[in-house]
């Protein structure tokens, strides 16, 4: 089983930063794509971001020039650089691997963009 613990979030006002790091824990010895959700109360959770242990990454178009993922193989972590935020980017975020979810998921971190 592995364990994914997601921090870094927290209020920030629009146009501004911040990074979210996922660590991963327990059974990681076959992962190969990590990615981040996010989830609020007007939509369903969405996928974000991927980023491969090739570093081959992919962004949603919604967050594309905007985020940044990457991964750090040997430290067992996931990042997401968040830039120009935006009121739309409030969510819940999580990590969870590609394409298939590990069945239970992390407690998440709350990001929220507001004046």
């Amino acid at each position: 089983q592995v364990q994914l613990v997601e921090s870094g979030g927290g209020l920030v006002q629009p146009g501004g930063s911040l990074r979210l790091s996922c660590a991963a824990s327990g059974s990681i010895f076959s992962i190969n794509t990590m990615g981040w959700y996010r989830q609020s109360p007007e939509k369903q959770r969405e996928l974000v971001a991927t980023v491969s242990t090739r570093a081959y990454t992919f962004l949603a178009d919604s967050v594309k020039g905007r985020f940044t993922i990457s991964r750090d193989n040997a430290k067992n972590t996931a990042y997401l650089q968040m830039s120009d935020l935006s009121p739309e980017d409030t969510a819940v975020y999580y990590c969870n691997t590609y394409p298939r979810p590990q069945r239970y998921w992390g407690q998440g971190t709350q990001v929220t963009v507001s004046s």
